[in-house]
């Protein structure tokens, strides 16, 4: 066996600043996604769990905790009372996570975002089982405070599937919901100081002034024209002023209202 990977670093120069990534076949038939990096090749699988591994026979871990939650549910009446995630359990989920990051953060970069949203769609659901299921808030953080990230690469994969089709009010809107979404993620945790700071928000935020700006010089709708409000924008604005009003209760049933709207 030759261990040495020299050659085929050699023929793949690795470039300071750019993400370099190419998606081929094996002679086995599987597709494969490699990451140039700096040190080496980061190489996954393109379908199913990155790293080629079935968990417990298990499509991957977070799957076998969802099998693992319907069995407690059969065996308790349909309840999920007492059914918790250890910190074991966060970590390792959090650690499989990762790899579907690595993997939607190349197939951005390969131009398929159908495959990105449906990545980035999978580690939702697992941030949000954690956060319902974890045995403690500070377990569940070590997760949450990804989701501005995730929800970023989520909405650029949406908005440019819309972009791609030339729908330039569609990817406006996906634009702005995937905002709105991190803010009520900060909200949620009461720190809606930091979605100031977000570096999330403020890519986003740009590049909805770019699609406005180049939405008046085609002349889609008059100069200055705002953007339709999603309701749940509406909420969040209302949440905001009722926050710097200091009317806590108001803000209080603004919150659940956000709360029950259903994922954009």
């Amino acid at each position: 066996m030759k261990f040495d990977i020299s050659r085929l670093l050699d023929t793949w120069e690795y470039k300071p600043g750019q993400v370099l990534v190419r998606r081929f076949k094996t002679k086995a038939g599987v597709e494969i996604i490699q990451l140039r990096l700096d040190l080496g090749v980061l190489q996954m699988n393109a379908g199913g769990r990155p790293d080629g591994k079935r968990p417990l026979g298990h499509e991957s871990l977070f799957h076998h905790f969802v099998s693992q939650l319907e069995k407690h549910r059969a065996a308790h009446d349909g309840s999920d009372e007492e059914f918790i995630l250890t910190g074991e359990d966060c970590a390792r989920l959090q650690q499989e996570a990762i790899q579907y990051h690595h993997r939607y953060i190349c197939l951005y970069q390969l131009g398929d975002y159908a495959a990105v949203v449906s990545d980035a769609d999978r580690n939702l659901e697992v941030f949000d089982f954690v956060d319902e299921f974890a045995e403690t808030d500070e377990l569940s953080w070590g997760l949450q405070q990804f989701r501005p990230q995730l929800l970023l690469m989520l909405t650029r994969a949406r908005g440019m599937m819309a972009l791609e089709k030339k729908e330039f009010a569609a990817t406006a809107r996906e634009v702005e919901n995937g905002i709105a979404a991190i803010r009520e993620f900060y909200n949620a945790f009461e720190r809606s100081d930091l979605a100031e700071h977000s570096g999330e928000i403020a890519s986003l935020e740009q590049w909805l002034e770019n699609l406005r700006t180049n939405s008046e010089k085609r002349g889609d709708k008059p100069a200055g024209e705002p953007l339709a409000l999603t309701e749940r924008q509406k909420l969040e604005r209302a949440l905001q002023d009722a926050v710097s009003r200091e009317d806590y209760e108001q803000a209080a049933r603004v919150r659940d209202a956000l709360r029950n709207l259903k994922a954009p």
